[in-house]
């Protein structure tokens, strides 16, 4: 990852890295604006996330993105991690602050923003399907926002519980607990809007993350999945009546906050999404 004097450089790493979509939607963004930065795309494998942060430093890079499997990894390279970040558990975006490399996470951001374009979180009662990294993000965004109730499924009791209890000193007045998928009927039935992170429903797992009985055209469905556009979770739930939205926004909001951090200009987050959209339609 190197650069000319005058152009600022940033990036992603992951592994694999190919599919990773950032590139289009940040450089669209660059070039819209007027901005001589370039983002770049870098497959680092698990061992080398070290040597990649140091040769990063190395280059003065402004900044990059992380995405799977280095979230956690990355952070024991970091001069300093947010505490939103630490509360997560995971770092997505890395910002060179004058040399020191400081790690935030913009998931949890980007969900909201997404999300609150449709509905307001603030005193709704919220499932959440999942109780993996992506989950924590988004149980942290639903707590932040206010909500009334958090009911954390996950496939195995004992993960929904865990989460719910690294969450509850930040609770306040939400009612939180967490129930196995096999026992969720219930806590389906009394929610408002239902929140799926696994990746059930992706081309790789095919599937419906819950019954499709058991939703109906009082829920509000968000599925963090974008491709396919419409997951069998997402067919269901429109087919029952219900409002639906799939996770492409999050994944240009939460863009949109890293590109803020980095350059400290508001991009337009429409457009980023727009850009990802066409993309996928062509």
């Amino acid at each position: 990852m190197t650069g000319g004097e005058q152009r600022r450089i940033v990036g992603i790493i992951g592994h694999p890295i190919s599919h990773s979509l950032s590139p289009l939607m940040h450089n669209a963004e660059f070039r819209r604006l007027g901005m001589n930065w370039e983002y770049r795309a870098v497959d680092v494998p698990p061992e080398k996330v070290g040597d990649t942060v140091k040769s990063f430093r190395a280059e003065g890079i402004a900044g990059f993105n992380v995405t799977i499997p280095h979230k956690l990894a990355v952070m024991e390279f970091l001069d300093e991690i947010t505490p939103e970040a630490l509360l997560i558990g995971a770092v997505n975006t890395v910002q060179n602050l004058n040399g020191r490399f400081i790690g935030h996470n913009t998931d949890m951001a980007g969900w909201r923003d997404d999300i609150e374009q449709d509905i307001p979180l603030a005193g709704r009662k919220v499932c959440l399907i999942g109780a993996g990294g992506a989950a924590r993000a988004i149980a942290v965004g639903t707590l932040k926002a206010g909500a009334a109730t958090l009911r954390i499924i996950a496939r195995r009791a004992e993960a929904a519980a865990r989460l719910a209890a690294d969450l509850a000193p930040m609770a306040g007045q939400c009612s939180l607990s967490g129930t196995s998928l096999d026992n969720a009927n219930t806590a389906v039935s009394e929610c408002e809007v239902l929140v799926n992170t696994t990746p059930v429903g992706m081309a790789a797992h095919p599937g419906i993350p819950i019954r499709a009985s058991w939703i109906t055209r009082h829920h509000y469905v968000y599925d963090s999945i974008y491709v396919p556009a419409e997951t069998e979770l997402l067919k269901a739930a429109r087919l029952a009546g219900a409002r639906t939205r799939n996770g492409l926004g999050m994944l240009a909001r939460q863009g949109a906050a890293a590109f803020e951090i980095w350059t400290g200009m508001k991009p337009d987050a429409t457009a980023m999404e727009a850009t990802l959209r066409a993309h996928l339609k062509a």
